[in-house]
């Protein structure tokens, strides 16, 4: 019995040293530095709590410039435009003939935006529905990051268009090419080494941007009117067009045959072309007299065919030749242009005779002058006496003895020919 007391109490002190190896010892120094990076992270947490607070809260710099797209108007509904590329469906494919024309009649025209335009960008695309990409937020990003090459409501200049297969490819303002001369991909090689040419840096930077107009199988046909429609969502051709300004200079005879691609008597070739179109063959040859001269050929039977004589850069002869047989002549000058300025060159020739008459009233009018060098504000000669009729005379000199100009004798008397007595 006391042999297994004694093993039991040995049991238990085995016990309480095991427990007392795996107790956990909890010092001050433990304790004291745990409440401290509680303390701490608290500390952390709430100065990290404020600070975002007031940098909500604090107000914008107005020296740091932020890239923010500019809000909508108020009520202004999305561009709607009158034609899109899958209205076109079911016509035949652009010919060579109407690429030429429509390039003639949109080339160099201005027209206003409707799109920020980033410089050197041609991303902006007019799909066939209408729609345009990228967005109006990543325009004006990229504008602000590259810099503009027009804005809203911008006047910029068509410089460019190409006709591809499934789209119309359009420059503004020079286009977003980097365009060089020649002579700077030239360089020298020699014993010092290689030579590049000299140019400047800033030269073959872009100027302009380009818009895509795309379609889903093919370009089709369509007129001037209908392209314009086509890129209404970004270019606006509702501004008068170079043509029309040009046109609208004219007087109403001229304008009015303008309008109905008539060529008159005496245009220049400029007008011809603005009236008529570039022509479709051109012919030089000498007359009777070995004077050259250049025929401009529009048309081709079965229909009317017009013939249009150049001596120089007027227009001295218009044939035409209709269907019937018929030839109508025309050599009797209707226009005169003198110095960049167009006039009616005969009353006979203008159904508006009131282009003339004004002009030929104050020119009637009009008092004639002797040519003088003193202007108007200064004071009258002394030597001038004011005549009665309006007329100026001179008043006798006084020195006698000068000879007079163009005359051999003191007394102003040449050879050959008699004094003529005072009056």
């Amino acid at each position: 019995m006391a042999e297994h007391l004694s093993l039991k109490a040995a049991g238990m002190v085995e016990k309480r040293s095991i427990w007392a190896e795996n107790k956990p010892i909890r010092s001050p120094q433990v304790l004291i530095m745990l409440r401290r990076a509680v303390l701490f992270a608290t500390l952390a947490f709430v100065a990290a709590s404020v600070a975002a607070q007031e940098q909500q809260q604090k107000p914008a710099n107005p020296d740091v410039m932020v890239l923010k797209t500019p809000p909508a108007a108020a009520g202004q509904a999305a561009f709607k435009p009158e034609l899109r590329a899958v209205d076109l469906k079911g016509r035949q494919k652009l010919d060579d003939v109407t690429k030429m024309k429509l390039t003639q009649l949109l080339d160099a025209e201005f027209v206003h935006t409707r799109k920020y335009l980033p410089l050197g960008d041609k991303s902006t695309v007019i799909t066939p529905e209408g729609l345009v990409k990228p967005n109006d937020a990543m325009l004006f990003q990229s504008m602000q990051a590259h810099g503009a090459a027009a804005k809203l409501g911008d006047k910029v200049q068509v410089t460019n268009i190409k006709f591809h297969d499934k789209s119309v490819y359009v420059e503004i303002n020079g286009g977003p090419k980097k365009k060089s001369k020649w002579y700077q991909h030239i360089s020298i090689m020699g014993s010092g080494g290689v030579a590049a040419a000299p140019g400047n840096p800033n030269e073959g930077q872009p100027t302009g941007a380009a818009v895509t107009l795309e379609f889903e199988k093919y370009v089709p046909e369509m007129t001037g009117d209908e392209l314009e429609k086509l890129l209404s969502p970004v270019l606006d051709f509702t501004v008068k067009t170079a043509a029309e300004v040009y046109i609208d200079t004219m007087p109403p005879k001229i304008r009015e045959a303008m309008k109905k691609h008539e060529v008159l008597v005496g245009m220049n070739k400029d007008m011809v072309i603005m009236a008529k179109d570039r022509p479709q063959q051109k012919v030089r040859e000498k007359d009777a007299n070995g004077k050259e001269y250049e025929d401009w050929i529009y048309g081709a039977p079965p229909k009317d065919v017009t013939f249009v004589r150049f001596y120089g850069d007027e227009v001295a002869r218009v044939e035409t030749a209709k269907v019937g047989g018929q030839m109508i002549v025309k050599d009797k000058k209707e226009v005169d242009v003198k110095d960049g300025v167009v006039s009616l060159a005969t009353l006979q020739a203008s159904n508006s005779p009131e282009d003339i008459k004004a002009n030929q009233g104050t020119q009637a009018q009009r008092p004639m002058r002797r040519p003088t060098l003193r202007r108007p504000t200064d004071a009258p000669d002394p030597s001038v006496q004011q005549a009665p009729g309006g007329a100026s005379q001179q008043q006798r000199s006084d020195h006698s003895d000068e000879p007079q100009w163009g005359t051999d004798k003191k007394d102003g008397s040449s050879q050959g020919q008699q004094q003529t007595p005072p009056r």
